[in-house]
């Protein structure tokens, strides 16, 4: 019986990063991202506590000179200029962020490893990414033992309502 060949041996299954990550690549490279470690490791980059209120857009580079002579520069080739990275921030944090925009720039730019980012611009809109304090249920016997005891209120849906209120109001 013959062997099979080298080629056949390989394990038919490819890992996920290989069939997705020139997609996803190219993705965030239309945002504007040089490397789409600066959205998936945000947390790791900036820290807890910004990441909590934030979360990265794109990058807007400035346009290269299109003239040659503005082009050539003193030096010896053309240098990118550093970008503006774009924020999207929980409206009551933004002020917060406002103020760690500095510590932003420098965090960025050394999980970089060069001058990529000189500003930041903040759009107050809800975060996209999935809330990560899961919600509590309601515990409606606890409900219905309040609006029990609240004999005096007429209105029966007014009853259960402020029922409902006292269980979530005991339980945090």
């Amino acid at each position: 019986m013959n062997k099979p060949s080298r080629s056949f041996a390989k394990p038919f299954a490819k890992p996920l990063r290989d069939l997705v990550g020139n997609v996803v690549g190219e993705t965030f490279r239309r945002q504007g991202f040089a490397s789409a470690e600066l959205v998936t490791r945000w947390t790791e980059i900036v820290g807890a506590e910004i990441s909590a209120h934030s979360e990265p857009i794109k990058v807007q580079w400035p346009r290269p000179p299109t003239d040659s002579f503005a082009a050539r520069g003193s030096g010896s080739g053309y240098e990118r200029p550093p970008g503006v990275l774009v924020l999207r921030v929980e409206g009551p944090a933004a002020i917060e962020v406002q103020h760690l925009v500095g510590v932003i720039c420098e965090r960025v730019n050394r999980f970089l490893g060069w001058r990529a980012i000189e500003r930041v611009a903040l759009r107050q809109a809800p975060l996209r990414r999935a809330s990560r304090t899961p919600t509590k249920r309601l515990d409606a016997a606890a409900a219905a033992r309040i609006a029990e005891a609240l004999s005096e209120v007429d209105d029966e849906d007014l009853r259960q309502a402020l029922g409902r209120l006292g269980a979530a109001v005991r339980r945090s």
